[in-house]
């Protein structure tokens, strides 16, 4: 499977300008073929969508065309158009009509190079140029976390303000020892939320309870520090139609580095997060996750502040990450509908009020435990194919407790973000609470504890091979 990760460039002026003038002649390619079309559609001729027609328009233009950039980083913005252009025209044949084809021109587009185009040499990636320039060095802020030969391509582009290199590399699935390979017949159920984005059902009524806590304080100091920011500087900020002040600019660039910061930061919890859940699932050798899809309830309206924070979950971007980490360490992934877990008890079946707080409690069979877990015990129960699931009387096992962010402001020191400002009344603030470790476990009696051959913090569970 492919695997692509973000690595900075630590560029100068000169280095830096050349990046620039790369990503303006491949906006210059892209604008190139939208007039082509637009004269097509003008005459009445088909559109020119295909990548071979679109590659033999590129060779009719000649050699230097686009400045510094090389036939190959042409070509891969016209694949962009071509998979663009089908893409949508298969959306509009399925009858979504407010789809439009890709009318509108970019002054940025990033550029790829395949294999055997460039070279990576630790820290060091040399990008070809045009024929007559010379190949563009760059550094990288870090290695590249890949081995050498499964990287396939990078591209260069410019995302949140930063110039920056996405490296793509094939890795093969992970290999284990005989005995300890996922078992497709051991079945775990996943049910994400808000408060918790991951909580797994395990065989053996054992649980995994991912907090997100944290995850949410972020979002909301986030948007706290935005408000403010735009109140002080509304006064500067230009009226409709007008270009802007150089001040201005400067402005809009710092929210811009911002707005990537705090977007950087969600995403590398979230795949904390999915690292958590695949990790415990392989140490339990689960080869099944069955995850309840909550995406239905995104086009309901549930008032202003609830639809906040549905916008704020990032549900596609959550079940990609823990497809993607499952894939690569061997584990199923099926989606489900979620819908009348959180009411519906996991030991006897029936229809329970939902609880407003995180315990359900069943009035016929006297069962009580985490309403999440709960809810993944029944997902779990309506996995597809029919694999064995849980049990129907659900034992006593560990619920282990982890925290997703511990990168985050105000979790490994305290409780209290430092960005908060102390409250503006008098005396003391009372003493300073530590945060809870980083891992926990329920004090539920079992036979064994789950945490005993526990990796130290930052080491895989799992490697690939």
């Amino acid at each position: 499977m492919h695997r692509t990760g973000r690595i900075g460039l630590r560029l100068t002026r000169a280095q830096r300008q050349r990046c620039f003038d790369l990503l303006r002649s491949a906006g210059d390619v892209w604008a190139c073929v939208l007039e082509v079309n637009w004269w097509r559609q003008h005459r009445g001729d088909r559109p020119a969508a295909g990548y071979q027609e679109l590659c033999r328009l590129l060779a009719e233009s000649g050699p230097g065309t686009f400045g510094e950039l090389d036939n190959v980083g042409a070509r891969s913005v016209l694949r962009r158009y071509s998979d663009a252009w089908f893409s949508a025209a298969a959306r509009r044949k399925a009858g979504a009509a407010e789809v439009r084809f890709p009318r509108r021109r970019r002054g940025l587009v990033p550029v790829r190079w395949y294999h055997g185009t460039f070279t990576v040499t630790g820290r060091c990636l040399r990008l070809p140029a045009a024929r007559g320039c010379p190949p563009l060095l760059v550094r990288l802020d870090q290695v590249v976390p890949y081995p050498a030969g499964t990287v396939r391509s990078v591209t260069l582009l410019l995302a949140d303000g930063r110039l920056c290199i996405d490296v793509t590399a094939e890795l093969p699935v992970t290999t284990y020892p005989v005995g300890q390979a996922p078992d497709p017949g051991r079945v775990a159920g996943v049910d994400l939320g808000i408060i918790h984005p991951f909580a797994v059902a395990g065989p053996g009524g054992a649980g995994l309870l991912v907090s997100g806590r944290a995850i949410r304080a972020e979002h909301r100091l986030h948007l706290a520090d935005t408000k403010r920011r735009q109140r002080a500087t509304a006064d500067r900020a230009p009226s409709r139609g007008q270009h802007g002040s150089r001040r201005w600019r400067k402005t809009r660039r710092r929210a811009r580095l911002v707005e990537g910061k705090h977007k950087r930061r969600i995403r590398q919890a979230l795949h904390e997060a999915a690292k958590t859940v695949i990790g415990w699932a392989v140490e339990r050798r689960i080869g099944t996750l069955t995850v309840g899809d909550p995406r239905g309830v995104l086009n309901q309206p549930a008032g202003r502040k609830h639809n906040l924070r549905l916008r704020q979950w990032q549900i596609g971007r959550t079940l990609q990450i823990l497809h993607d980490k499952a894939t690569l360490a061997g584990i199923r992934v099926h989606l489900v509908d979620e819908r009348g877990t959180s009411s519906t008890c996991p030991q006897c079946k029936k229809r329970i009020p939902k609880p407003a707080g995180r315990t359900m409690s069943c009035r016929h069979c006297q069962f009580a435990g985490h309403r999440d877990l709960a809810a993944a015990f029944t997902i779990a129960t309506r996995t597809p194919g029919g694999a064995p699931t849980t049990p129907t009387r659900i034992p006593g096992g560990v619920v282990t407790h982890r925290r997703a962010g511990r990168h985050l402001p105000g979790v490994a020191t305290a409780r209290r973000d430092p960005r908060r400002r102390p409250p503006a009344t008098g005396g003391s603030l009372g003493r300073r609470r530590p945060a809870p470790s980083q891992g926990s476990r329920s004090p539920t009696p079992v036979s064994e504890d789950p945490q005993h051959h526990r990796k130290p913090p930052g080491q895989r569970s799992w490697t690939p091979h």
